[in-house]
């Protein structure tokens, strides 16, 4: 069964998920910060970007705001990366069909990345703000499905 994509949804492509997450949902938006924060960004004291970015003269409001919403979404991004990371390969420790693991932990890469486009993009219109927050929730709901189907096919 190929897709448009040339992927081919027979076989168990989940694991290829937890590295695209990792790259597009974690280390994604910090490298847009990064990159954004110009000289605000010390090399040698990272944990100190939101500060520098705050207090920095060069950086209008918008782009101060933009920046400190892509560092929420990375942060968010490592903070359920072990969850979802373990989810896929409880998945696949039991067994279960490449076709619901496949579903499922694209779902989560797709609603992970409209979680960081929403929040960093979107962000700074506070009537979109649910946006963010559903996209959250959807990408929470898939990771805790992977979790439930290999809780119960691990009962079987």
């Amino acid at each position: 069964m190929n897709s448009a994509m040339g992927l081919d949804f027979s076989k168990n492509l989940s694991y290829f998920t937890i590295p695209a997450v990792y790259v597009a949902t974690c280390l994604g938006p910090h490298t847009y910060a990064v990159a954004c924060s110009g000289k605000a960004y010390d090399n040698a004291n990272p944990r100190a970007l939101r500060e520098s970015v705050c207090k920095s003269e060069a950086i209008d409001k918008p782009l101060q705001q933009a920046i400190l919403r892509a560092k929420g979404a990375s942060e968010n991004g490592f903070e359920s990366m072990a969850l979802f990371a373990g989810a896929v390969v409880a998945a696949n420790q039991v067994g279960l069909h490449a076709c619901v693991v496949n579903t499922l932990s694209i779902g989560y890469f797709v609603s992970r990345l409209l979680y960081v486009f929403a929040y960093v993009k979107l962000g700074e219109n506070r009537k979109l703000a649910g946006l963010r927050s559903l996209m959250w929730m959807v990408s929470v709901g898939l990771c805790m499905t992977l979790w439930f189907k290999a809780g119960l096919k691990a009962m079987q």
